[in-house]
C-alpha cells in the first residue's frame, strides 16, 4: 500500500502546511483521525489534487493519505491502526533527497519539518518500520556528499540494513507515475538511474541537483539508529504534541521550516 502526506508544495496548494483529513473531499474511506484512503478524485480545498490522488490514478488502486498535524505520537497510533486494517506488517518510510537525516545546519536545508515529524513517529510505532532514503540530493536541499555522510553516521551506529538500486523496469514505472504527479525530485532520480551526470536546476532555478549514480539508490536504515545518531531534528520532536509544537521546537533551535513565511 503506497501512501503519503496531506501536504503539497505551494505551487500545488498555496496554503503552507498540511491539510487535515476533514479538509479532503472525495476520500475513498476514512480509516481514523490520521489516515484515509485516497482515490483519483480526492482533492483538497479549492480543488487541488494530492500527489496520492495522482498515484492512485496511475496505479489503479487507492493510496494512503496521512495527516501529520496531530504530531508524532498520534501519527504512529493512526499508522498502526491503518496497518492492522489493511493487513500490512511493515511500514517503510521513504524520504526523497535525504534531508530526513539532517543535523539542522546544512545550508540547503529547506523542508525539515514534515520529515522530522514522520521519522519521530517511528519511535512510537508498534508495527515494524524501516527508513528508506531515496535519491540522495535529488530534491536540491542536502548535497549528495552530505547525505552519504549522514547515512554513514547511521551505519556507524548500527543502523545499516542494506541498499537497492532503481532498476530499469522500476525507473520506467516511476516515470509513468510521474506523468500523473507534478514532482521534480523523483524525476531527478530517474535521470540518475539512466546515467546522467552533472548539475541541473529545479524549482524554477532556485535549487541545484548533482546528478549521479548515488541518486538512483535507496538506503534502508533502522529508524531507532537514525534517531540516536544523524537525525537530530527528528529526535528533537519525538515528544512533540502536534506538528505545530514540532515547528516551534525546531524554530527555537534556529531551524527554518517549510511553514516559515
Amino acid at each position: 500500500m503506497v501512501g503519503g502526506l496531506t501536504w503539497e508544495r505551494r505551487p500545488i496548494d498555496p496554503v503552507a502546511g498540511p491539510r487535515t483529513l476533514d479538509e479532503a473531499d472525495g476520500l475513498v474511506e476514512r480509516l481514523n483521525d490520521v489516515a484515509a484512503l485516497a482515490g483519483p478524485s480526492t482533492t483538497g480545498p479549492g480543488g487541488f489534487r494530492f500527489a496520492e490522488s495522482g498515484v492512485a490514478e496511475a496505479l489503479g488502486v487507492p493510496t494512503l493519505l496521512v495527516d501529520p498535524n496531530p504530531g508524532p505520537g498520534a501519527v504512529a497510533a493512526g499508522l498502526d491502526d491503518a496497518a492492522e486494517r489493511l493487513g500490512c506488517d511493515l511500514i517503510v518510510m521513504i524520504d526523497v533527497g535525504g534531508d530526513v537525516l539532517a543535523h539542522g545546519d546544512e545550508p540547503g536545508l529547506a523542508s525539515p519539518l514534515a520529515d522530522a515529524v514522520l521519522l519521530a513517529a517511528a519511535a512510537h510505532l508498534r508495527t515494524r518500520s524501516v527508513l528508506g532514503v531515496f535519491g540522495a540530493g535529488c530534491d536540491g536541499e542536502l548535497r549528495p556528499a552530505e547525505v552519504l555522510a549522514r547515512v554513514a553516521e547511521v551505519a556507524a551506529a548500527g543502523g545499516w540494513l542494506g541498499a537497492w538500486a532503481l532498476t530499469p523496469d522500476a525507473a520506467d514505472r516511476l516515470e509513468r507515475v510521474i506523468a500523473h504527479v507534478p514532482t521534480e525530485a523523483s524525476a531527478m532520480a530517474v535521470r540518475c538511474a539512466r546515467g546522467e551526470l552533472g548539475t541541473t536546476a529545479i524549482r524554477d532555478g532556485r535549487r541545484a541537483v548533482e546528478l549521479g549514480p548515488a541518486g538512483a539508490l535507496t538506503f534502508y536504515l533502522d529508524p531507532a539508529a537514525c534517531l540516536a545518531s544523524a537525525a537530530h531534528l527528528a529526535a528533537a520532536v519525538v515528544d512533540a504534541g502536534s506538528l505545530a509544537d514540532a515547528d516551534a521546537i525546531l524554530t527555537a533551535r534556529g531551524v527554518r521550516t517549510e511553514l516559515a513565511a
